[in-house]
């Protein structure tokens, strides 16, 4: 049985809540990374930030991204897999979600990441070719 930990990339980095969206951006382009999962002042994950988020909700919006804090673009539930979870029960998740990037999540500590490039080099071509329909059709 292949596992989150197996198909997961350790070491994600997350930026502190109160953070601005200038900082991960700097992060995000220093880990060549588009996503960050925001970690609370708890060390518990409230939440994860894409590239995306701060052009489209911060820098379109007219926001000042030295000023805006990561705390400020979590939203809503967060969605995470453990690291025990089935690959299925992954792919089932993110496709649930409609997600691309989902942080994987042990003894309740973020352990890693997984993303659409953990998935493409991990499983079978049709099996990716099924995420990505899921995914891409729904979105």
């Amino acid at each position: 049985m292949t596992t989150a930990r197996d198909i997961m990339h350790f070491g994600a980095e997350c930026i502190k809540e109160d953070e601005t969206l200038m900082k991960a951006a700097q992060m995000m382009r220093d880990l060549n990374v588009g996503s960050l999962p925001i970690c609370g002042n708890d060390n518990r994950l409230h939440g994860i930030i894409t590239d995306r988020d701060i052009v489209i909700r911060c820098v379109a919006d007219g926001c000042d991204a030295a000023q805006m804090t990561a705390a400020e673009l979590a939203q809503g539930r967060v969605f995470y897999v453990e690291t025990d979870f089935d690959v299925d029960e992954v792919l089932a998740a993110m496709e649930e979600h409609q997600v691309k990037r989902v942080p994987v999540i042990e003894n309740h500590k973020l352990v890693g990441m997984i993303s659409e490039a953990d998935l493409a080099r991990h499983l079978p071509e049709e099996q990716l070719a099924a995420f990505v329909h899921n995914v891409y059709a729904r979105s």
